[in-house]
This record gives structure tokens, sequence and C-alpha cells, in this order.
């Protein structure tokens, strides 16, 4: 079914759970027990894999964590750590269908992950591979639009029908929600704003390109600029660095964070520039989008008004038309890193649905 913004929707997610009067009747008319299944949500990320039950208020019942396999490794063995998590979680919850958010690009229907950077996943057919070894029904989703979902089914994103969210890690991800369902673009790889380039001839992206809008405005900017300060042999940064036990490879992200949380005067500095870059990227989805709401998530964001402070008076100085126009808001995300488990379970739960009806009216029939 195509949207009218031209967008494929899945079948299995209708705007059931959209706004408006007729989706919340349809909603109603749904038996309580299926909107309350539990389903599990997967997040597999560059350094970690999370799995976690998520009832139907997206309260995370258990949660497992392993390490994520080097890239090196075969799909299959990333495909074993999957499937233990999950048997170890339905070993002892009564889960109905599993959602695999995975960072990296995901095909339209769902069901192949054709490029993962922290995974040698290319085209890789995950959804059949997990259906056939689990039993139960699996989506595959990309790891920002889960916790897109997640945030407007269950955090900052509610009651918004138009709504971007953007997570600050080692690079940035992006989403779009719009009238109560995921828009994937075409091709199901929608979302990629990291690659937005806002300097020409900038600095290098691992994507191959340069001077893109995540280079200026991530974790990793947060961290380059404060070494290079080091390497530069600049006064400013001392403080830093004693903080980091005078290991340059010790300052990090969060130890920038956390040294701006005390009053480190270089590392404000620092999330400052960062929050400037982040505000020049918005206003361009602003012109681009014009969404009612910017989620903003991910590990840099932990940060706070350090970061969104600038972030949003950036963006009313450079945004297109202001002054005469309404100003989409701008807030911090509400359910931190659970966000993706949480969003492909809910995912998940929408085809947990489908799968029980189609399952209901099979033996309904074979009874007449």
């Amino acid at each position: 079914m195509t949207s009218p913004h031209g967008s494929t929707r899945p079948a299995v997610l209708p705007t059931l759970l959209g706004l408006g009067p007729r989706a919340e009747r349809r909603r109603r008319a749904l038996p309580a027990g299926i909107l309350r299944l539990p389903t599990i949500g997967v997040d597999i990320g560059g350094t970690k894999v999370v799995a976690g039950v998520v009832d139907g208020e997206g309260k995370v019942l258990e949660k497992l964590r392993t390490d994520t396999p080097h890239k090196s490794k075969s799909p299959k063995i990333v495909e074993d750590v999957i499937v233990e998590l999950v048997l170890q979680l339905a070993d002892r919850h009564d889960v109905h269908a599993v959602g695999i958010g995975a960072a990296g690009w995901v095909d339209a229907d769902r069901s192949r992950v054709l490029f993962a950077p922290h995974l040698n996943w290319r085209n890789e057919p995950l959804q059949q591979a997990l259906s056939e070894r689990l039993r139960f029904p699996v989506i595959v989703e990309n790891d920002a639009n889960a916790a897109a979902w997640a945030e407007w089914r269950f955090g900052a994103g509610r009651g918004e029908d138009h709504m971007v969210m953007l997570t600050l890690g080692t690079g940035i991800g992006g989403a779009v929600v719009r009238d109560g369902y995921v828009d994937r673009g075409k091709f199901g790889l929608a979302g990629e704003f990291g690659h937005m380039q806002v300097v020409p001839g900038g600095h290098r992206c691992p994507c191959g390109n340069r001077g893109c809008w995540e280079q200026y405005s991530s974790g990793n900017a947060l961290v380059r600029d404060a070494r290079e300060l080091v390497a530069e042999e600049s006064p400013v940064v001392q403080p830093l660095l004693a903080r980091a036990g005078g290991n340059v490879e010790g300052i990090t992200g969060p130890l920038v964070t956390e040294a701006a949380q005390a009053g480190d005067a270089t590392a404000t500095e620092l999330l400052y520039e960062v929050g400037t870059w982040l505000g020049i990227g918005i206003a361009n989805l602003a012109a681009a989008l014009d969404p009612g709401r910017f989620v903003i998530g991910g590990g840099v964001s932990e940060a706070g008004d350090l970061l969104l402070g600038p972030a949003r008076d950036t963006f009313r100085r450079t945004l297109t038309g202001r002054g005469f126009r309404p100003e989409a808001a701008i807030v911090h995300a509400a359910l931190g890193n659970e966000a993706g488990l949480v969003g492909a379970a809910d995912l998940a739960r929408q085809v947990a649905r489908r799968f029980r009806t189609i399952k209901r009216r099979r033996v309904e029939r074979s009874a007449l």
C-alpha cells in the first residue's frame, strides 16, 4: 500500500497505531490480549547485542546482553548469538514474535540486511535464517527506525503525528515517523541523515565522502576534537587529559560529557561546538521535512542541555523562514539505550497479531 507521501507502508504495519479517531476505534476493537502480547526485541550494535522481553506497554520485563562478534566473523556466528539470547528468554516467557534492530541498511521488506558497517552482513537474508531457527515470526528493522518507533509509541514523541528522531553516537542515525508509520523510503534506506554533506571538502567520513554531518556532530567528532587539542599540546586540554589518566586514548565521549557536567571549560566548549553543528543540521532537516518535533537520542545526547541548548539556539538562528513559520520542538529522548529493543519488539508485535489471526482462521476452516 502506497501512502500519499510516496512511501510504501508494510502490510504488517497499518495505521492501527496511528493517530485519529478511526485508528483508535480499530485499536480498541482488537482483543486486549493481542495488544499485550509479550515479544522479544534484539538490538545489535557495534559493541553489544541486547535482547529483551517487552510487554504491550513498552516495559522491558527481562533483558540479556553479550558482546557483538567481531565484524570478521561469519553471519552464522552472529545468528548463533541472537538465537541463544532469544531462546534463553523464550524459556522463561510466553513470547510470540521477535524484532531485530540492526545497525545497518535493511531492505524495504524488512527481511535482508543489505549492509552493516560493524558486521559481516552483505545482502544477508537475516529474517528467513532466524525464522527457520526460532520458529517465531521475525522482523528485521534498522536500529534507528526501531528507536524512533519506540519514542513515538512510548516516549518523547507521543502525541506527535510527524516526528524526526536523531541518534547521536559514533555517527548520526535518523528516522521519520509520520501519520503512525515509519517512513522508510522507497528502498528502505531513508534516515541516513548523518551522511548529508555540510562541509564540502571537509573531514573524511568512513562512508567515502568528505564533510558529512556526522563528522561534526557525533561522538567521534567530540573525541577527535579533544584529542587534536592534546596533539597540539594545548594547555586548555590538560585538565581533561588528567581526567583520562594522562592517556589520550582515555579521552572518550562519556568522559568529555562528564567533565563538562563538572564544569570543565574546554569540555563544555567542545560540546557547544558539536551542539552548534547539530542545530545547523536540524535546521536543514526542518527545511526539507517540516516535522513537528525532533527527538534527540543516543549516547552523546546524555549531555542534555550542554548539547541541546546550543543546538536549539543555532536552529532558531539558521532556520529558513525564521520568524515567519512555526518552529519544531527539539527534545531529549525518553527511553535511553532501551529504545532500540523496545521499538523492535513493538514492531514485531504487529507481526504476532497478524500471525495469530491467520493461525486462528486456519483452525476455524479446518473445523468446518
